[in-house]
Formats: structure tokens, C-alpha cells, sequence
């Protein structure tokens, strides 16, 4: 594929995910970087190589709105801290593809919110696809392809066991996850509201396509542990009484019993805690399992980082976020207007290393 033809791809914010994105664009045969937008008045004007720690790549940042919607692009790749859906309709409106990690996995119709989104994609002839891990692959692609392994299934089961002091991004893990703090604040905190949308999301696209009959509400359950000494954390104290653990459960009942759970256990560690959770002797780890005849699970590794420290470097399932997202770009481009999700799109994969790759 020449240059001229290749997709033009615009990133939206340039954290950790963001940062990741641009990395698997470059690498990308059927993409190029168009531009990027980022928040802070730091980075406007700065070459995008500079921000990802790479060679200047002859694309500028910039903080303007009006800037980065008027680039002729294919897509862009939204990934904010938190999404804000004038600007995901404004993208659409301007004309670009958006696949984005913060929301809209399996939208509903009939929610108003998912709605304008929907009719401002169909208007544009546009599309938009909701993607990542966990919610976003983990908890529903994966799930839905290893259920065709079984039969009378009873129980679908997408979990995550991470260790938060790899994620490095302490003022997120102290203010919006709650770590640090009382269980009381935590409880009341944006957590569990900011989770609660995708996960619910992934919860119904699996019941929906499998054809489950579930109650008509799916049930939240958020348990914490404190910490009962103090636990090593470099970027701010987790002392004895606060939390230093946090788990969320999603679950479809049918006539009150659980048919599918999306699960996630996030730990400081597996010392000092009260209740004294830890990862069950399997290390940092995402599962699937599904219950029926027979029953199977998938054991995925290589998403959490080997350590702390590399962790703090470059944490895999951020990367992968960001791949899973960037992966699905010609597909979106070529889909036809609307949100798409998993259920719509055909297979999409990851491309090999260029030294590897077909050349036109």
C-alpha cells in the first residue's frame, strides 16, 4: 500500500493509551499519522515524536479543537481520561472515523446518550467502534468466541487480577480509584460510575448473542480491603486503615442467580490487607472461563508487567488497549455508517513487524 493511500489516523490526548496508539500507528502498514490533539498548553505546538520519546515525526500537536477537526484524516483515535460526548459528536460531524477504549462497546439504542452518538455517525456516513480489554475485548470478544467451545452453558465468567502499583498514573489511582483514601470516600468516589457503563455494556452483549434470559437489571458489587500496615508505594502513602484494594463485580441474574460476571481485582500488592485478598498462587492475570459441556477457561498473561518498575516504564495492557483499538482502524474505515461493534465487524488482526511484512 503506497503512502497515498494509507489511512490517515488522528490520536485524541496523549496519555499512557495515546502514547501507545501513536507506537502501533507508525507500525502500521495501512496507516499513517495525520495529527494530534492534547490537553495541556505543554505539549501544543511540540512535535508528536518528542511527546512519544521518539525521532520528530513532522506532525505537530496542538490543544485546538478547531485545528485537529479541520485535518484531513480517515479516524481518529479518542482516548481521553474521561469521554465527552459533544466532542466525540463533533469528530463524527467533521467527517472522521473514531475508534476509541472509553466507551460504546454495545451501545443502547435506546439510551439518548448512545442515540445521538448513533444519528450523528449515520449522518456524517461515519462510524464509530468501542474497543480495549477489559470491558472492550477481554470481557465479551473472548468470552463469546470461547463459548463455541461449549454447550448447556451455565455461567460466563470474564475476570482480571491486577497489581495497581504497576499503573502509572498516581493521581488516577488516588483520586478517581480511591486508593490511599478512607473506605467511605472510595465508596462514594467516580469509580464505580466511570467502570460501571462498559461494563454493564459487555455484560449485556454476551447475554444478548448467546441468548441468555436475564433480569432486567444487572447487578453492581463493590467490596474494598484496607491496608493493615503501611504499604511501600512510592508516589503516596497507603497507611494502615486506608484502602489498598478494590473489587467490582457486574453480574447477569437469571431468576437471581449469576449467568455471566465481569470481574475486577485490583490489589496493592498481596501483603497487609483486610480482608487479606491476593491472586490465588496464579500471579497478575485475566480470565475466561465458561461453564457448560465442557467447561473451558483461557488463561491470559503478558498483559500485566513482569515487575513494579517495568510497570512504571511501559505497562503491556496499556499497549494492547491502544493495539486493539488501532488494529480495528481499516475495518472501521471500511464498515458501513454507525456505531459497529464486535458483532458487526469482520475479524480483524495485528499486523506483523515491518521487517516481516509483505511488501506491495
Amino acid at each position: 500500500m503506497s503512502s497515498r493511500s494509507k489511512l490517515r489516523v488522528i490520536q485524541w490526548a496523549t496519555g499512557g493509551v495515546g502514547k501507545a496508539a501513536i507506537e502501533c500507528v507508525l507500525n502500521h502498514p495501512q496507516l499513517e499519522l495525520a495529527g494530534c490533539w492534547v490537553h495541556s498548553a505543554d505539549k501544543n505546538g511540540v512535535d508528536v515524536g518528542r511527546i512519544i520519546g521518539t525521532r520528530d515525526l513532522g506532525v505537530t500537536a496542538t490543544n485546538s479543537i478547531d485545528e485537529v477537526l479541520a485535518l484531513n484524516a480517515d479516524c481518529v483515535m479518542y482516548s481521553p481520561l474521561i469521554p465527552n460526548d459533544e466532542e466525540v459528536v463533533a469528530i463524527l460531524r467533521s467527517g472522521k472515523n473514531v475508534v476509541t477504549p472509553v466507551g460504546w462497546v454495545y451501545p443502547d439504542p435506546r439510551n439518548p446518550r448512545h442515540k445521538a452518538i448513533a444519528d450523528a455517525a449515520l449522518e456524517a456516513g461515519v462510524t464509530l467502534h468501542g474497543s480495549g480489554i477489559h470491558p472492550g475485548g477481554i470481557t465479551e470478544r473472548f468470552p463469546l468466541m470461547l463459548s463455541s467451545l461449549s454447550s448447556a452453558v451455565t455461567h460466563v465468567r470474564a475476570e482480571e487480577f491486577s497489581d495497581i502499583r504497576t499503573y502509572n498514573a498516581p493521581d488516577v489511582v488516588r483520586h478517581i480509584m480511591g486508593f490511599g483514601g478512607t473506605p467511605e470516600e472510595a465508596m462514594q468516589g467516580p469509580m464505580a460510575g466511570l467502570l460501571e457503563s462498559g461494563f454493564k455494556m459487555s455484560v449485556r452483549m454476551v447475554a444478548d448473542h448467546m441468548g441468555f434470559r436475564i433480569d432486567p437489571n444487572i447487578r453492581t458489587i463493590q467490596e474494598i480491603a484496607v491496608a493493615t500496615s503501611d504499604i511501600d508505594y512510592e508516589p503516596f502513602p497507603i497507611t494502615a486503615g486506608t484502602v489498598a484494594a478494590r473489587r467490582f463485580r457486574w453480574q447477569a441474574l437469571a431468576d437471581g442467580e449469576p449467568v455471566i460476571t465481569a470481574a475486577v481485582n485490583w490489589l496493592m500488592g498481596e501483603e497487609n490487607l483486610d480482608p487479606g485478598w491476593n491472586f490465588g498462587g496464579r500471579g497478575e492475570r485475566f480470565e475466561v472461563e465458561i461453564t457448560g459441556d465442557p467447561t473451558v477457561s483461557l488463561t491470559f498473561k503478558g498483559l500485566q508487567p513482569p515487575s513494579i518498575a517495568e510497570g512504571l516504564q511501559s505497562n503491556p495492557g496499556v499497549v494492547a488497549t491502544a493495539n486493539h483499538c488501532i488494529n480495528a482502524i481499516p475495518d472501521v474505515c471500511a464498515a458501513e455508517p454507525g456505531i459497529k461493534t464486535y458483532l458487526d465487524l469482520p475479524l480483524f488482526a495485528g499486523r506483523p513487524a515491518p521487517e516481516l511484512a509483505e511488501t506491495s
